[in-house]
């Protein structure tokens, strides 16, 4: 057998926002539109550093907002170029209209996105309100836990929207502050890997192409706008086994392998907490105490959040006795957080179902830490054999 020659990476300390920039110097997208929002305003301040020093070829585009931004992004990429942008919090709700457009006209379009909380009240810190205010655009959406993840994921999200059978926008979130700020030591592919990795682009047409004369974005009534939004869905669903077969490729060839979502210490669990970003980190550390202790804890991080993982939640979570749905946003009289509902609804069919409950944390940059995960976990313990699980909903870590 051949041996496998492994790839020496460079060692660094860089924050969320400094690596996902790194990220999109190694791509050299043909085209970067961005309008500046605290706190994703580094991502695109970095890369332009990179442009003025002549280390991308880009066309650097600074618009007037962030409508702008993705419009840009939208014209480029109907022009048949690699485009990307970066936002958060308002500029993403000012791009909203723009977003179902792109994935309508089947645009590649990749953006790093920071999670904030939306107005209002006027808050800068992170919740994922903002990007689940987003979820149903028609975006994939990978979350990212820390700075390395980050990197990574940008890298993947080229090679995942770009993919034959998904021809999709992906979004890319951090957690505000928490990652994009925060510095952490990662390891960054060298440049002709990372080129290598995600492949040279070639768009699927071009309203530049004089020779071969297409209509986009034209008015689309009853006769064919359902058939026309059915390519949209089924390339969602595509995209599950593409993301996992480009996950799986990268960690073959870089040691850090990805999937749809991250099971820690599930196997033999009877109980675990679901979450998304950052928080995820820290209830490892929970769950590895508690372990310590005899409890039979487990955490199960949902990286990609849409398309959403049905199947693969459900398989993972049927045999549990007792699951708490962690939700850094908040639905606003729905029952439950976002995450609860999709994870409820995955579940909905499961013969083996555990005990269900949901927390609300986090809003607006709200500390969550070691005690009240595991105050979480306790009441996990506590419920898995009775009968009476209380509050299904509450709100972990507000003043009442």
């Amino acid at each position: 057998m051949p041996v496998k020659t492994e790839v020496k990476q460079l060692v660094a300390a860089k924050t969320g926002n400094e690596a996902m920039a790194e990220a999109m110097r190694q791509i050299d997208p043909d085209v970067v539109a961005a309008y500046p929002i605290t706190p994703a305003t580094e991502i695109a301040q970095i890369f332009s550093s990179f442009v003025a020093d002549g280390q991308v070829n880009t066309e650097m585009v600074t618009v007037e907002s962030e409508h702008s931004a993705l419009s840009a992004c939208v014209g480029s990429a109907a022009a048949g170029a690699r485009a990307m942008t970066a936002t958060a919090a308002q500029g993403l709700m000012l791009m909203a209209e723009i977003m179902p457009i792109a994935a309508a006209l089947r645009l590649p379009i990749v953006m790093p996105e920071v999670n904030r909380a939306i107005s209002g009240p006027i808050n800068i810190h992170c919740d994922h309100s903002d990007t689940m205010f987003c979820r149903d655009a028609g975006w994939i959406q990978i979350f990212s836990e820390n700075t390395q993840e980050a990197y990574d994921n940008v890298l993947q999200a080229v090679r995942i929207a770009e993919h034959a059978k998904v021809r999709l926008p992906a979004l890319v979130t951090t957690d505000g502050f928490i990652i994009s700020h925060a510095m952490e030591t990662i390891k960054i592919l060298p440049d002709d890997e990372a080129k290598a990795f995600i492949g040279a682009y070639k768009a699927n047409y071009s309203v530049l192409d004089a020779a071969h004369p297409i209509t986009v974005g034209s008015i689309d009534l009853q006769n064919y706008y359902f058939e026309h939004r059915l390519p949209m869905i089924n390339a969602l669903k595509e995209a599950k086994a593409v993301i996992k077969q480009v996950g799986r490729e990268f960690g073959e060839k870089y040691g850090r392998p990805y999937d749809l979502l991250e099971k820690y210490r599930m196997d033999d669990a009877e109980t675990a907490i679901v979450c998304l970003g950052s928080t995820a980190g820290t209830a490892k550390d929970v769950v590895d105490a508690l372990r310590d202790e005899g409890q039979k804890a487990g955490l199960l991080k949902i990286r990609v959040f849409r398309p959403f993982p049905v199947e693969d939640i459900a398989a993972v979570l049927a045999g549990l006795k007792a699951v708490a749905v962690l939700d850094r946003s908040d639905s606003l009289n729905g029952y439950g957080g976002p995450v609860f509902t999709e994870v409820c609804s995955a579940l909905f069919n499961s013969i083996q179902k555990p005990k269900i409950v949901n927390y609300i944390y986090g809003l607006g940059g709200r500390d969550i830490d070691l005690h009240m995960l595991k105050s979480v976990y306790d009441r996990l313990a506590s419920i898995k054999d009775g009968q009476d699980l209380g509050t299904i909903v509450d709100y972990l870590g507000a003043r009442k």
